[in-house]
């Protein structure tokens, strides 16, 4: 679809240009939010009567931008969240927390203003870059992490999340330690309780040597006395 554009927009053109994009984001985005105009004989006349009205708005929209940008570009916002010990948030942080926490903060930022391709889903710090007007981009930093001391940590550069094959081996390391240290007063317990049987020791052994000599005496002279 051929459209004509009513302001600057980054990839397409500058105001008045005519230009061919898909139907899509012509009807999903351009048209209904007033970016432009399908580009016909009547609505290129139009633009022409509206052009001066549009540049007039457009410098008003800029300015206000432009103060907006100055007292956002470069402030940090901490968000607190849930997470796994390797750093995976229970949830998200999406372009709507950010706003809010804009918002609280005194500015106004439309969530389409906010450039996140993707919902934060892992605790760490992130510049976030705010469109606030075709020709002003500024960005603001947003640490997300499971405590305001944590934020702290991340912010001064520290890694705070612990990956999943490292933890395995510490567990890994530990056990064998444990099992190092414990394992010889283990055996000892088991040594010192009873044997069990057909397990005798020397002693033992060395009794029933004596009785077998002692046993075969006794037969010998019972023999000797029978035939007396």
């Amino acid at each position: 679809m051929e459209v004509i554009l009513l302001e600057r927009i980054g990839k397409l053109g500058q105001m008045g240009d005519v230009v061919r994009v898909k139907d899509g984001f012509a009807r999903n985005f351009l048209l209904p939010r007033g970016k432009a105009l399908r580009a016909t004989a009547d609505n290129k006349k139009r633009f022409e009567e509206m052009k001066s009205e549009l540049q007039v708005r457009n410098l008003e929209m800029k300015g206000e931008a432009g103060k907006l940008g100055g007292k956002l570009n470069g402030k940090g916002y901490v968000v607190l969240r849930q997470a796994s010990e390797a750093g995976q948030l229970f949830g998200s942080v999406s372009t709507r927390d950010i706003a809010s926490l804009i918002k609280v903060d005194g500015g106004e930022v439309n969530r389409s203003q906010i450039v996140l391709n993707t919902p934060i889903k892992t605790i760490g710090r992130y510049k976030v870059p705010l469109a606030l007007h075709p020709e002003i981009e500024v960005s603001i930093m947003v640490t997300v992490a499971r405590s305001a001391d944590e934020a702290g940590r991340i912010a001064r550069g520290e890694d705070v999340t612990v990956r999943r094959t490292e933890a395995e081996e510490e567990a890994a390391a530990a056990a064998a330690a444990a099992e190092a240290m414990f394992e010889p007063e283990a055996a000892k317990a088991r040594h010192g309780r009873e044997e069990p049987e057909g397990d005798k020791g020397p002693e033992a052994a060395g009794t029933e040597a004596g009785e077998a000599p002692a046993r075969a005496a006794t037969g010998k002279k019972k023999k000797k006395n029978e035939r007396e």
